[in-house]
């Protein structure tokens, strides 16, 4: 019990984010060429102390919550990321030095208001991959109309429909859609803007905002439900206490019945 007490308080989840931080730090300075043997070596030590406590902190969750602990998947996650970093970074598998840096992905778990938008981004994948769907149906239309318009004159950018759906990404970003793309094709089709003003419009300001309005919404919804689950261990909560309340109450009542029989 004085475990749970002690990994469920808030200075030791403040300790773990300060860590992750620090350790994410350290990662980042290793990546510098110029970094001296002694200096390296320092920060190789730092990064295992780093992951030494990420360790102890998982056996420790392990020991409290023992199956119930993979019942969470933001537990998984974390448990998936230590033990990526406990494989041997040598030989064949030197690129899981890379892989390190994974660790401050932990962040997503320590840090309630980011979980919080993790959590709403995967509510909104339904929804984002029906609008996605929508953008690349008019992706493909506006392909084949500019392949066939604009692909004589401008091989490079409407060569093809390869080529087209690239250069719609660039004009949907609004990356020098008009200096780099637009007039240079207005200056040989005129009319061409009667093509490119409604796909930016419905692909940049209709399309997108589709996208931030479904994640907003999901975003709403996943704090919404954590209100109410809240809610309802606060009432399940007060119900234990009042519960514990009226049996010391009727425990007093039944002694005060015994010492009266007995006297």
């Amino acid at each position: 019990m004085h475990i749970k007490n002690f990994i469920e308080s808030t200075a030791f989840q403040r300790f773990i984010i300060g860590i992750i931080i620090f350790n994410g730090a350290v990662l980042g300075i290793q990546t510098a060429s110029s970094l001296s043997d002694d200096t390296h070596h320092l920060l190789e030590i730092l990064d295992k102390i780093c992951l030494a406590i990420f360790v102890i902190e998982l056996c420790l969750k392990l020991m409290v919550y023992r199956t119930e602990f993979f019942k969470h998947g933001w537990n998984n996650f974390d448990f998936i990321i230590v033990a990526i970093s406990l494989i041997p970074a040598s030989g064949e598998l030197s690129i899981m030095r890379a892989f390190r840096i994974l660790r401050v992905l932990r962040l997503v778990t320590a840090i309630p208001s980011i979980r919080r938008v993790v959590s709403g981004m995967l509510v909104a994948i339904p929804g984002v991959g029906s609008v996605g769907g929508l953008l690349i149906i008019v992706f493909y239309i506006g392909a084949v109309i500019s392949t066939t318009l604009f692909g004589e004159k401008f091989p490079e950018w409407f060569g093809n429909l390869g080529a087209s759906m690239y250069t719609l990404f660039q004009v949907m970003t609004l990356e020098s859609w008009s200096m780099g793309i637009v007039r240079p094709v207005m200056d040989v089709y005129p009319y061409s803007w009667l093509f490119f003003i409604p796909f930016i419009t419905v692909t940049s300001f209709t399309v997108l905002n589709l996208f931030i309005g479904i994640i907003v919404d999901a975003m709403a919804t996943v704090k919404e439900e954590e209100f109410h689950t809240q809610q309802h261990e606060q009432h399940n909560y007060q119900t234990i206490k009042q519960l514990k309340s009226d049996m010391d109450e009727l425990k007093q009542k039944m002694d005060l019945l015994l010492q009266q029989n007995k006297s």
